[in-house]
């Protein structure tokens, strides 16, 4: 059995910055676990700029963000296990862990969850047809072509236009890619203003509002979609061999689903509420953990 005063799970923005405030403020026996190998979560694969305007006064990459947030950690004496997978977590607070293949436990007085959240698929929407190869969320194509360099297809359909789906437009379209179009149901882009001029209206990326998929064709690999017009109920097919879907985000708690909010339980990040802003994470995470120490 492992003995930590504090343990915080998943070491994303908001788990490192937990983890360091928690440190800060007189919690020294902390112990943070991630299942990757690296802290970060998914900043890595952000390429783009637009991080750490609020926490740092300047625009960075998701890498740079996460590496001023991992130095902030190794200023600490935070114990970081990687490649660990919290498996449940007992309401006589302990954790059950896989580690380097084997099990074991770790005890704590206070448990900080920052799992962070998992996005919507195309199997969470009522679209009728195949599920071919070609089809990925936002978050999957970008951790393949910005982490692993993998060509996904040329004729791109993206469904969703919220922040990510507008930044993997841009992506693809660097990519010499042909982004057909963006299909959006209501009547306005669904992301921030800064990312629909910085990535939409640069590079004349269409947005068609008022417009969802309703049937999905192919069979070895998507050939085609049916696109609706939520108005006047028009359909037509739109050929594409990779579709790309942007539809939103769940908060990930199913590690302590059967849990009953005791009072030694925290969530912080996008498995608390999903943000905007990693700074707007990273800031209500280090005043939870404070909150949680000093109880």
């Amino acid at each position: 059995m492992i003995e930590c005063r504090l343990l915080v799970v998943g070491a994303g923005a908001a788990g490192i910055a937990s983890a360091v405030s928690a440190w800060k403020n007189g919690c020294h026996s902390i112990l943070l676990v991630d299942r990757s190998m690296q802290p970060g979560g998914i900043l890595p694969q952000c390429l783009h700029e637009g991080f750490g305007l609020a926490k740092y006064g300047k625009e960075l990459t998701g890498p740079e963000y996460a590496s001023q947030l991992t130095e902030s950690l190794r200023e600490t004496g935070v114990i970081f296990f990687p490649g660990t997978e919290v498996l449940s977590i007992s309401h006589e607070k302990y954790a059950v862990i896989s580690r380097r293949g084997l099990l074991d436990k770790i005890s704590f007085e206070k448990l900080i969850l920052a799992a962070g959240c998992r996005e919507k698929t195309i199997g969470s929407l009522p679209v009728a047809g195949t599920r071919p190869a070609g089809i990925f969320t936002a978050g999957q194509a970008q951790e393949c072509i910005n982490l692993h360099h993998q060509n996904l297809g040329k004729e791109i359909l993206i469904l969703g236009s919220g922040d990510l789906g507008m930044i993997m437009a841009r992506r693809f379209t660097l990519e010499g890619k042909h982004v057909i179009a963006i299909l959006e149901q209501d009547l306005s882009y669904g992301g921030m203003a800064r990312n629909f001029h910085r990535c939409i209206e640069p590079y004349r990326i269409p947005i068609w509002y008022r417009t969802t998929i309703t049937e999905i064709h192919g069979t070895g690999r998507i050939t085609g979609v049916t696109v609706k017009n939520l108005d006047t109920g028009e359909t037509k097919q739109i050929p594409c061999d990779t579709l790309i879907t942007a539809v939103g985000l769940i908060p990930e708690r199913e590690l302590i689903r059967t849990l009953d909010s005791p009072d030694w339980l925290y969530l912080v990040g996008n498995c608390r509420h999903i943000h905007e802003l990693v700074d707007s994470a990273v800031a209500e995470a280090e005043q939870i953990a404070r909150e949680a120490v000093a109880l």
